[in-house]
C-alpha cells in the first residue's frame, strides 16, 4: 500500500500547490515542502527568485501555471526562466550581464568637449586629453550632440 503524504505547513503560508508553499517574512521569502524549508532569499533578490521558481518547475515540484498564478508573473517570463535553467543551469541566473556599460558622454563631458571644440581644438587632441576615443566624439558630432566649429575660409 502506498504511503500517504499529509503535508503540514506553517501558519501564514501561501500554497503554490498541495506540496509546496511560500511565506514572506521579515523581508525574505521562504519556500516550504510541508514544514521543511527548501530555499530562502531576500524579497528584492530577483535572480534567486527566478532560479528557485525555475528549479521547482524543472524538478517537477510545481507546474509553470502554478508558479504564474501564485506569484503573478507572466507566462512568457516563466517560460524564459525554465529555458535558462535547462540550458545553463543555476549559474545562468547569476552570471554577469553582457550588456554594455554606461555611456561615457555624460552631459558634463559633452559640455566640456563642446567648449574645447568652440576654442578650435581638434578631435584627436580632445580625445587624448579626456581619455576618450576619437570615434566616440566623431559619432556625437554626426548625431548632432556636438557641433564642430566651422573653419573660416579666406576669400
Amino acid at each position: 500500500m502506498p504511503q500517504m503524504f499529509f503535508p503540514i505547513f506553517p501558519s501564514g503560508l501561501t500554497l503554490i500547490n498541495e506540496k509546496i508553499g511560500f511565506q514572506k517574512k521579515d523581508g525574505r521569502i521562504y519556500y516550504f515542502n510541508g514544514m521543511m524549508p527548501l530555499f530562502s532569499h531576500h524579497e528584492s533578490d530577483l535572480p534567486s527568485f527566478r532560479f528557485i521558481t525555475a528549479q521547482l518547475v524543472v524538478l517537477g515540484n510545481a507546474t509553470q501555471a502554478e508558479i504564474v498564478r501564485s506569484f503573478g508573473i507572466s507566462v512568457i517570463s516563466m517560460k524564459r526562466y525554465v529555458k535558462r535553467y535547462r540550458e545553463r543551469g543555476p549559474a545562468g541566473f547569476f552570471e554577469k550581464s553582457r550588456r554594455r556599460g554606461p555611456g561615457v558622454l555624460t552631459k558634463e563631458v559633452l559640455e566640456k568637449v563642446q567648449g574645447m571644440l568652440d576654442q578650435g581644438m581638434d578631435i584627436p587632441a580632445i580625445a587624448e586629453g579626456l581619455k576618450l576615443k576619437a570615434d566616440t566624439l566623431n559619432k556625437a558630432i554626426r548625431d548632432g550632440r556636438l557641433h564642430k566649429a566651422k573653419k573660416k575660409r579666406l576669400r
